[in-house]
């Protein structure tokens, strides 16, 4: 299984950004946390991050074409406002899990808009960074599922 991991926005500031909110870990710390969690679980992962909105759109078509199984994106700030991403995400069909390491639910009102929720499986928010390993499990089951099929 090939998973896609893409990353919005000021999420390569991790441990610097707000650490009140999005701790302390860094966005190095991050990577190596899904590759060896990728390696443990046995799927092959890719980690890319922008803070352009039309370089994430293209990761997302980029998917498409290099067969990527499963996509976990963090839109970060884009969650709230890019129909680019829900379009793109939804013309390439492939499973995706939204991911938010703070808690958006309890955070100010323009975070309560999701447009990426309404083309994923799931959303994961709130559990920080393990956020994006919980992401990787709920694909490949979902993965295995359909092989199954």
């Amino acid at each position: 299984m090939k998973i896609l991991v893409i990353n919005g926005p000021n999420l390569n500031l991790l441990g610097v950004r707000e650490p009140s909110i999005y701790g302390r870990e860094t966005y190095f710390d991050l990577v190596d946390k899904i590759n060896v969690y990728a390696k443990e679980i046995g799927v092959d992962v890719e980690v890319l991050q922008s803070n352009h909105e039309g370089e994430l759109v293209d990761f997302i078509h980029r998917a498409y074409y290099t067969k990527v199984d499963g996509i976990v994106i963090n839109p970060a700030a884009y969650t709230h406002t890019s129909v680019a991403l829900l379009d793109a995400v939804k013309a390439v069909g492939i499973p995706t899990v939204e991911v938010h390491i703070s808690d958006v639910s309890k955070r100010e009102d323009f975070r309560q808009v999701s447009y990426i929720r309404k083309a994923s499986l799931a959303t994961i928010a709130g559990r920080g960074t393990n956020g994006y390993l919980e992401a990787m499990d709920l694909l490949l089951k979902e993965y295995k599922n359909d092989s199954s099929n």
